[in-house]
């Protein structure tokens, strides 16, 4: 089985917003990778291993989207136990959800993959549309926010639960598919491949880069691609008008009686 995993950077979300020119200043950003593509490469790497045994039962392919000269995140996951990775060289600043998302199931055709695995959102936008856009351009089934996953390997099944507002739903998903995945994804028992014991506990949370790993990592391939070499034209109809900090706060009031609080919330504030 091939997985194919897409991932991003963005500007770190502890720290303060730079505004400047109508958008946002990224000129002294510091670059994180996405958390919920770190809980992306660590499902696709349990379903992919097997603890106990030196096989692997699929093949992780790591997919960034945006400037070649900025792969530092990319190798991260490299680092994490993926086998290799794909970079599509592209502006950021002319690539919008369609755009990214006809690139990203253009390579997934290119590899003949089986199954792509994506955070839910990203952080910076939380847009949570680019896995639901793949798997329609695709027309393969999907599942949204996956909380476990179990592989029925046999069947070429996978079996997702996901919660809901009264519970957890259970979509049992035919390969080939889409998979989108939530925090919970990343508890120790939340991914069974069918090989690796169903009674293995992993460590809570996305896998650290070990130091053989990051070693490693500068030896696996990375293919560079333009779009243009996936048939996929760079623009859009989504465009940015304009970005700015919300209002400053005013500074609140202090009552002395319940009266008075009530007075102030029914005619100043008028919530009741």
């Amino acid at each position: 089985m091939k997985i194919l995993v897409c991932v991003k950077r963005i500007p770190d979300p502890d720290e303060s917003l730079k505004f400047a020119g109508g958008g946002l200043d990224y000129s002294a950003s510091k670059w994180v990778p996405n958390a919920f593509d770190e809980y992306a490469i660590e499902t696709a790497l349990r379903l992919a291993e097997v603890v106990g045994g030196t096989q692997r039962l699929a093949e992780v392919i790591v997919l960034g989207i945006g400037p070649e000269s900025q792969r530092q995140q990319l190798t991260q996951f490299l680092a994490m136990g993926a086998d290799r990775g794909i970079i599509v060289d592209a502006d950021p600043d002319k690539l919008d959800t369609a755009t990214v998302s006809k690139l990203i199931a253009a390579v997934f055709k290119k590899e003949a993959c089986d199954l792509l695995v994506a955070g839910k959102l990203s952080q910076d936008n939380e847009g949570g549309q680019v896995p639901q856009r793949v798997a329609g351009l695709l027309d393969v089934p999907q599942a949204s926010f996956a909380a476990t996953i179990e592989w029925d390997q046999g069947a070429k099944v996978l079996t997702v639960g996901r919660e809901v507002d009264d519970g957890v739903e259970v979509k049992r998903v035919p390969l080939p598919a889409v998979v989108s995945v939530d925090l919970r994804i990343v508890l120790p028992k939340s991914v069974k491949n069918g090989s690796t014991p169903a009674t293995h506990a992993y460590q809570e949370g996305p896998r650290l880069a070990s130091l053989k790993g990051i070693t490693m990592a500068k030896r696996k391939p990375v293919a560079v691609l333009k779009p243009a070499d996936l048939g996929v034209a760079v623009g859009g109809n989504e465009q940015v008008v304009g970005i700015a900090a919300p209002p400053a706060r005013k500074a609140g009031q202090k009552v002395k009686t319940v009266e008075e609080l009530f007075e102030k919330l029914t005619k100043e504030a008028k919530v009741i």
